[in-house]
């Protein structure tokens, strides 16, 4: 599938950013889909070295708008489907928006898809669509629990996807990451809030519960997922997690971060950082046979290793100006 071209939606975000660079590295030609702004910002792509900015062709728009979304397909062969609204916070007092972007989006995608006959289509979806886990290692067929507005977008979202690969044979396949995590991550995320209030200078560490488990994967890892499933025509109709078949606890991990950058500081809990119990997902932990079996991905990076390079990119002050330690990010 080399030289082919490929769209990416939400290409200006973490893990799109990361795939753009990885699908540039493999041959592929990348067409960008950025949110579209007044500043003419192409989010983190911003941030890449010219040489490789120069090899990407950015569209700007908005996933909302389907005639938008169609034009920026024109021509690709694949279509990655990143763009989407994840905070979960954020869903509590604006669901609506999730709605909006996160189901209708991927309509969107999915329509115009079909119209212009694309040969794959990558949906991403969420672990939060298992909410806590009812079994573990957690296969792709457990139960969906939409315990968030977030996660129930993401679960409408699937749903789609799979009504138009069974209505329409539309060759789609759902991918689902783990906790995924790395340089550029954003700053309502666990490692990032940890990483920048330490290196802030912070000496009390302003947190949610750390009970709840995750199944951690660096953001690279991730990105060579996406790539390795678009290669298998057998998870064409298919749901395929992207995990590294492990847990952790949120305490542990953060215990981990204190360690390597400042073993004095301290934990304190933040109560408006806290779910309410019945939307906190407490255990996640993902089973990984699914994309082993049908294609040649593997995990390369332990939490150790993806922690050092996370910190390392953090470290540089032009990266963490973009942060904003403290202030509680939604």
């Amino acid at each position: 599938m080399n030289k082919k071209r490929v769209l990416v939606t939400g290409a200006d975000g973490f893990i799109g950013s990361h795939l753009v660079e990885e699908l540039l590295k493999e041959g592929y030609e990348v067409r960008a889909f950025c949110m579209y702004n007044s500043f003419n910002t192409w989010g983190w792509l911003d941030n890449l070295p010219k040489k490789i900015l120069s090899q990407i062709d950015v569209f700007t728009g908005d996933v909302r708008d389907p005639n938008g979304v169609r034009t920026a397909m024109q021509d690709c062969n694949i279509v990655y489907h990143l763009a989407a609204l994840i905070a979960i916070p954020y869903s509590y007092h604006s669901p609506d928006s999730y709605v909006d972007t996160n189901i209708k989006g991927t309509l969107n995608i999915l329509q115009a898809a079909r119209d212009l006959k694309v040969e794959r289509v990558l949906v991403t979806s969420t672990s939060e669509v298992y909410g806590t886990a009812q079994f573990v290692p957690i296969t792709e067929e457990h139960p969906r629990q939409p315990q968030s507005p977030y996660s129930a977008s993401k679960i409408g979202a699937d749903c789609m996807a799979e009504s138009f690969y069974r209505s329409f044979d539309l060759p789609v396949t759902i991918v689902r990451p783990f906790n995924t995590y790395g340089p550029r991550q954003s700053a309502r995320a666990i490692i990032p809030t940890i990483i920048t209030q330490l290196l802030a200078g912070f000496e009390e560490i302003k947190l949610g519960d750390l009970t709840p488990t995750r199944d951690l994967l660096f953001v690279k890892d991730t990105a060579k997922g996406f790539i390795a499933i678009a290669n298998s025509s057998e998870l064409i109709g298919q749901d395929c997690n992207i995990a590294t078949n492990s847990e952790i606890t949120m305490q542990k991990m953060a215990d981990t971060i204190l360690a390597l950058i400042n073993p004095k500081a301290k934990i304190v809990q933040d109560e408006q950082r806290i779910r309410p119990a019945k939307s906190e997902v407490f255990r996640l932990f993902g089973d990984n046979s699914k994309i082993i079996e049908y294609t040649d991905w593997r995990p390369n990076y332990n939490l150790e290793k993806g922690l050092s390079e996370t910190i390392q990119w953090f470290s540089d002050k032009n990266n963490l100006r973009s942060y904003k330690p403290g202030i509680y990010n939604v």
